[in-house]
């Protein structure tokens, strides 16, 4: 049986890297597509990448969604069966100080995909997959969010991320092509990037227990989000292509937690007693109750700074799966205690 053929744009990314083991596994030839960048960025995926010499099913070439003739000739190469489209400019908070970059990435990228799908592709027989957000849903009233929910993003990388959500279903509907739209709420891992809120969080009490930071500043303590594990939503992005018609999917575990939830566990987890207080200004901040590693009793080790707060904040977001769960018979396993467990343990193997 002839091998599928997938290209992965963004796939030194969290999901990049996930759903890369699982093509691989499943027998596809895998196409990565990179950014050239003075660095090399490949540690989630050293583990499973092999000397370009060597006979492999993973191929890594550079690429960049903002150069369409790049994209173009990329396709028209590697002639895959399916496209997952991962690229993205993906925290929020940086895409107030990035607007324009964040909009032809996250949008214009998806653009330039697409139209050359629709111009090589004569017979359709490519799968076009992109990765939307939740963040498209912004502080709309109606909860939980499903497909047909309405829109409101309060950020430049939710509008960007509506821009393509939309193309892709314009594009599905005008020239009859395979794209579908995978509407993501927030999935973590420990391959998550450390300036994203959960990563940062065990990263930064972490490192105050040993003693190489004084304190964790955080923004907004009272945001809820809807955490998955990320290696169970990129079998849904992969369960969303192999559907027979395309369509739109909400991938979500259908619980929230606050971001202080989220520290409390981390504390929990840690065997940090700490109890919550108030400054002058209202901000809150977090007093250890106990000796433990570096930490001193009464020393302050999470505080909120007026600095880390967004212009615009999404207050609550929760997802509807039950589309997901009957369509593509998909429905998430890890739960929100178990996947910080995961990352703490993780996190306190690399940090020495």
């Amino acid at each position: 049986m002839k091998k599928k053929i997938a290209i992965i744009f963004g796939i030194t990314g969290q999901d990049g890297s996930y759903l890369a083991e699982l093509l691989l596994n499943k027998n596809y030839i895998v196409y990565g597509i990179k950014r050239r960048t003075s660095l090399i960025h490949t540690t989630r995926i050293d583990h499973i990448y092999k000397d370009i010499h060597l006979k492999t099913n993973l191929i890594l070439k550079y690429g960049d969604v903002t150069d369409f003739s790049n994209v173009f000739n990329l396709i028209n190469e590697i002639k895959p069966d399916e496209i997952y489209n991962l690229a993205a400019q993906s925290n929020v908070g940086v895409s107030f100080e990035l607007p324009e970059y964040t909009a032809q990435t996250d949008s214009i990228g998806t653009l330039r995909i697409l139209e050359a799908i629709r111009i090589l592709d004569k017979k359709r027989k490519i799968k076009f997959y992109q990765a939307s957000t939740s963040e498209i849903f912004g502080n709309s009233p109606e909860k939980p969010y499903n497909e047909k929910s309405k829109f409101e993003p309060v950020s430049p990388y939710g509008t960007a991320k509506l821009y393509s959500y939309w193309m892709t279903r314009n594009y599905r509907d005008a020239y009859s092509m395979f794209a579908s739209n995978g509407i993501l709420f927030n999935h973590e891992s420990p391959r998550r990037g450390e300036n994203f809120i959960s990563r940062k969080t065990i990263i930064g009490i972490i490192k105050v227990i040993k003693g190489q930071q004084k304190c964790l500043y955080l923004g907004n303590l009272k945001s809820k989000r809807d955490w998955g594990h990320a290696k169970e939503f990129v079998y849904a992005q992969w369960k969303i292509l192999q559907h027979k018609v395309p369509d739109d999917f909400v991938i979500a575990t259908g619980k929230n937690y606050s971001v202080k939830d989220l520290i409390n566990l981390v504390l929990k987890k840690l065997n940090i007693k700490y109890a919550w207080k108030k400054d002058k200004n209202n901000f809150e901040y977090a007093v250890a109750l106990n000796n433990i590693g570096q930490i001193q009793k009464s020393q302050i080790i999470v505080k909120q700074e007026k600095r880390y707060f967004r212009p615009n904040e999404v207050h609550d977001l929760v997802g509807d799966n039950r589309k997901a769960k009957k369509v593509l018979k998909w429905k998430p396993k890890i739960n929100f205690e178990q996947l910080i467990s995961e990352m703490i343990n993780s996190d306190l193997k690399k940090i020495i």
